[in-house]
Formats: C-alpha cells, structure tokens, sequence
C-alpha cells in the first residue's frame, strides 16, 4: 500500500486554512495537491480534529483486521462443510453396496 504522503496533521492544517478563507486552487498550487485531494479530505475529515481523525483511521484498521478473520473463518467453515459432506457420501454409498450382497 502506497504510503500517506501528508499526515493527519498537515491535512487538518490545509482544511483549517480554507475555512479561513484560502482559496482551493491556491491552496492546491501551494501544497503540490490535486484538488480531488482537498475535496475527498474535506468530504472524509471536513469537522473533526487531529484526534478525531487518527481514532477514525485506527477503527478503519480494526475493521479491515476484523473483515479479513470473518473472511478466513467463513472459507474454513466452508472447507469443512464441503469435507463433512464428502464423507457422508462416502459413508452412504459404502453401506448402500453393503446392503445390496
């Protein structure tokens, strides 16, 4: 994954300084940012604080961690499923020829 090329703090920064009154195009020119940038910030972090923001990116982490250990728990549940009934056909089909000598 690409790294963060701004931190928390200096996005929080260049947001302070448009709601005081900087324009987005200079701001933009100023930073080396594309303006798709300030706005999907703006959009993501428009009204929070430093420590807002970092809580908010732990809970993101904890939730892809959380979403990968439903995924692998969910793909073993199927592995065994999938085995479980295997062997039951295996077992049924053994007693079936059994049965008919």
């Amino acid at each position: 994954m690409k790294a963060a090329r701004y931190s928390d703090s200096q996005i929080m920064a260049i947001l302070k300084q448009a709601e005081a009154g900087s324009t987005v195009p200079d701001l933009c020119r100023e930073h080396g940012m594309s303006s798709a940038s300030f706005y999907k910030w703006r959009a993501k972090f428009g009204g929070m604080d430093v420590s807002m923001m970092t809580r908010m990116k732990e809970l993101e982490d904890e939730n892809k961690r959380l979403k990968k250990m439903y995924i692998e728990a969910q793909m073993q549940a199927d592995i065994i499923k999938e085995a479980m009934s295997e062997i039951i056909r295996n077992i049924s089909a053994s007693r079936d020829g059994s049965l008919g000598r």
